[in-house]
């Protein structure tokens, strides 16, 4: 019988809900279309749009949030590798193991400190403060439900006020209705009147707690950090005091296709053709017959046949040099006296004579061949070209040949020489074994 009795009022009750969503249902449709009025609170509905927009921030930040200690995470993962990295190569005879050893653990004891106070005061926090709003919301949507019972009934009494036939009982029982819907409307509807713009308000306390709480956890774990990685410094100077003698320099080694410009080393892309340049050297007899000295001068091995003619001499050239001539060959040019260097281009109104018709323009002073540049090249000095494939370079001599370094040219992009005329401003060294020489 219980069973019974329980099974009716679940009966009951479902019954009931489904008679009231299709009385809420009838009311809309009535409200939209202007058989019926709606009771309607503009102030109100800007407090349901400034939950919204709340609610939404606040998802989007707990999410940031957490992307943020995954990523905090990850960089301990990655941390504790590379100490346990040093941890392996630091022989055992070398002095300072223990303290590189301690540093380490406290690093990771740091990386995990912090870490674990980001959940403490910034996430769990961020969790507590969204937790409040499916609450609120629910809440907002059975008010939205309430005011629309009420409404109803406030309809319904206002019908059997106005009809033709009036049934006391009916009206009456209307009136109880609408009474109580009010009363439950009005209730709900208080609450939220008093909450909503309190909520609001609160975002700004909690925006300040939870931004202050990351940045000054942060500033604490880099200043700890840091003496960390001083300390390790200062163990890692101390070996290297004390076994200066087997430090290891890193140093560029002179190749054709590795230069060396201080500690740089550029080289193209494997196998492409400026990687391996050809090395030939030209070993040509002395012209037959001889020459008187100072009659002639010797031309370099870069120097066009026109610029020797116009030097004054007669002797043949002694080879054309190859793209891939080694770049001894042309320092040693550079080196000549600054009268012979002066002489290089042979111009004739301001063009230079013996090339083709579309080679004909002004070269800088001391010109001594084209190259083009095979692979991008970046400058990393200010006194470097920055190249791009493609453009082409004039290459000058050193104005001190001893600054010149193995493998390294020193020129000015044709483009730049045509367009501003002035070596200062565009003169630059680049590695040779990223060009290819051109004619």
């Amino acid at each position: 019988m219980a069973e019974m009795g329980s099974k009716g009022v679940t009966a009951g009750k479902i019954a009931s809900n489904v008679q009231k969503k299709l009385t809420r249902a009838q009311e809309k449709v009535l409200q939209k279309l202007g058989k019926a009025d709606e009771t309607k609170d503009e102030q109100f509905e800007q407090c349901v749009q400034n939950f919204n927009k709340q609610l939404t921030e606040g998802t989007r930040l707990q999410k940031d949030l957490r992307t943020y200690l995954a990523s905090v995470k990850a960089m301990h993962e990655a941390s504790k590798k590379l100490n346990e990295c040093l941890q392996e190569v630091y022989e055992p005879d070398w002095p300072g193991r223990d303290e590189a050893n301690k540093i380490a653990e406290n690093n990771d004891l740091l990386w995990m400190d912090y870490h674990q106070k980001l959940v403490d005061q910034a996430l769990l926090t961020m969790d507590t403060y969204l937790g409040q709003f499916p609450d609120i919301k629910s809440r907002i949507a059975k008010r939205g439900r309430k005011l629309v019972d009420y409404d109803s009934a406030r309809h319904h009494y206002e019908s059997l006020q106005t009809a033709k036939k009036k049934d006391e009982a009916k009206i009456a029982k209307a009136e109880e209705e609408l009474i109580k819907a009010q009363k439950v409307f009005e209730e709900m509807n208080v609450d939220l009147q008093e909450e909503l713009p309190s909520l609001w308000n609160s975002r700004v306390g909690f925006y300040v707690n939870t931004f202050q709480s990351i940045a000054g956890l942060e500033e604490n774990f880099h200043k700890e950090m840091s003496k960390l990685n001083q300390n390790l410094n200062d163990v890692l100077v101390s070996l290297e005091k004390q076994h200066g003698s087997n430090t290891f320099t890193v140093k560029a080694q002179p190749s054709d296709n590795a230069p060396a410009k201080g500690n740089k080393s550029p080289s193209p892309p494997d196998g492409s053709p400026a990687a391996t340049p050809e090395i030939r050297v030209n070993h040509e007899p002395e012209p037959a017959g001889g020459a008187t000295p100072g009659a002639t001068l010797p031309k370099s091995p870069s120097q066009p046949a026109e610029a020797s003619e116009v030097a004054g001499g007669t002797q043949p050239a002694a080879g054309a040099q190859e793209p891939g001539e080694t770049a001894a060959s042309e320092a040693a040019s550079s080196s000549l006296p600054a009268v012979v260097v002066e002489t290089f281009p042979a111009t004739v109104n301001g063009t230079v004579e013996g090339g083709s018709g579309a080679g004909r323009l002004d070269l800088p002073p001391g010109f001594m061949f084209k190259v083009q540049a095979q692979h991008d090249y970046t400058a990393t000095d200010t006194d470097e070209l920055q190249l791009k494939a493609g453009d082409v370079v004039l290459v000058i001599p050193f104005q001190n040949p001893e600054e010149q370094d193995e493998g390294w040219l020193m020129g000015v992009k044709e483009s730049d020489w045509n367009q501003h005329k002035e070596l200062e401003k565009c003169r630059g060294v680049f590695p040779e074994n990223f060009t290819e020489r051109v004619p």
